[in-house]
């Protein structure tokens, strides 16, 4: 009998120290569960689908270097660029999810979910690059749509920036000389409505995919052409299946850069603060770095010498924009705002 009480006793001895070993490990690891907010540390995963040469990727390396320096390590940003995590058809919900905490897709990714977003795939909607800062600014009706979507926060994601990729030109096997060119060819286009209209009012056919599936696409010849800017155009090899080049600069990319709004608001309110920060250096460091790394893969194009490269005529982008402006705007109105539509075509030059 004292034998078993004994055994008893030590058993519930080694329960204790058991529990209070695990108990001293949970209190010094320095995460977000910990209770000393000081202690805290928080990990952003960030996924995104370029690769990271482009602009988007070295905005956002630029990002993460910031972000940890500004919160003093407490927050960890963690990269998952060209696809590697989540992809064009899923990372969206992987956001909502918090399986990812930072995204910086294209405007046009948010068709479902804020369709007022497609303003920005509007064709023509800049001329020069200098435009673009001017028409979307955080108190713009453009800004305004993208930075106070209402439809953005309820799928609990936060706009904290707006990046660019610079303009689109298209590549296909013939030469598109004119909107008639494009007549019976199909063109990869990301998820957007207006991407199609556009396509379709040149007598192209859209064919919505993801990025990551477009130069097997194009080599395969599932599709005939795509709309992209240089630079994702060169780091995907789209160009050494595509044996012509027209630079149109018919439309812009813009990557609108999103938080997980549950995340982000969990956060103490000087980290909030170096979040915002970060995103907004890394937006300037975006936008300075876009045309240098564009003109690079115009240049590396143009070595491979697989491609032609057409550089329309005033006259000839004019006629490329006539067919769209202001058709294309104006059949989106509804969906895009008719104040937004309005105020966009009295600043067309």
């Amino acid at each position: 009998m004292t034998s078993r009480i004994s055994r008893t006793k030590l058993m519930v001895g080694i329960i204790a120290v058991a529990f209070l070993a695990l108990a001293g490990c949970g209190g010094a690891r320095s995460d977000s569960s910990s209770g000393d907010s000081d202690a805290k540390t928080y990990t952003m995963k960030f996924s995104y689908v370029t690769t990271a040469n482009t602009p988007k990727g070295k905005a956002a390396t630029k990002f993460k270097e910031l972000l940890e320096a500004k919160s003093d390590g407490k927050i960890k940003v963690e990269l998952f660029p060209n696809s590697e995590l989540y992809g064009d058809k899923d990372e969206l919900q992987a956001l909502q999810s918090n399986s990812v905490q930072m995204l910086a897709p294209a405007s046009a990714k948010f068709t479902t979910i804020a369709p007022e977003l497609q303003v920005l795939d509007l064709p023509f909607l800049f001329d020069t690059v200098e435009d673009i800062p001017k028409i979307v600014t955080k108190d713009s009706k453009v800004g305004k749509a993208i930075y106070e979507n209402e439809k953005l926060a309820s799928n609990n994601a936060k706009v904290i920036g707006l990046w660019d990729n610079g303009f689109k030109i298209l590549t296909a096997n013939k030469e598109l000389r004119k909107p008639d060119d494009l007549a019976g060819l199909s063109f990869r286009i990301q998820p957007s409505d207006v991407l199609r209209a556009q396509f379709e009012t040149w007598g192209g056919k859209a064919t919505p995919m993801a990025f990551s599936e477009v130069y097997n696409a194009l080599q395969q010849g599932v599709i005939d052409g795509q709309e992209n800017t240089y630079s994702n155009t060169e780091s995907q090899k789209m160009h050494t299946v595509q044996s012509n080049l027209t630079e149109t600069n018919h439309g812009y990319i813009g990557y609108v850069l999103v938080v997980n709004n549950t995340w982000f608001t969990e956060l103490p309110q000087d980290l909030q603060k170096a979040v915002q920060d970060s995103a907004d250096e890394a937006s300037t460091y975006n936008r300075e770095v876009a045309a240098e790394v564009n003109a690079a893969a115009k240049a590396e194009i143009e070595k491979a010498g697989k491609t032609t490269i057409l550089v329309p005529t005033a006259a000839e982008r004019q006629a490329f924009k006539d067919a769209v402006v202001p058709k294309v705007w104006t059949e989106y109105e509804s969906v895009i705002g008719e104040d937004l539509i309005a105020e966009l075509l009295s600043q067309q030059k």
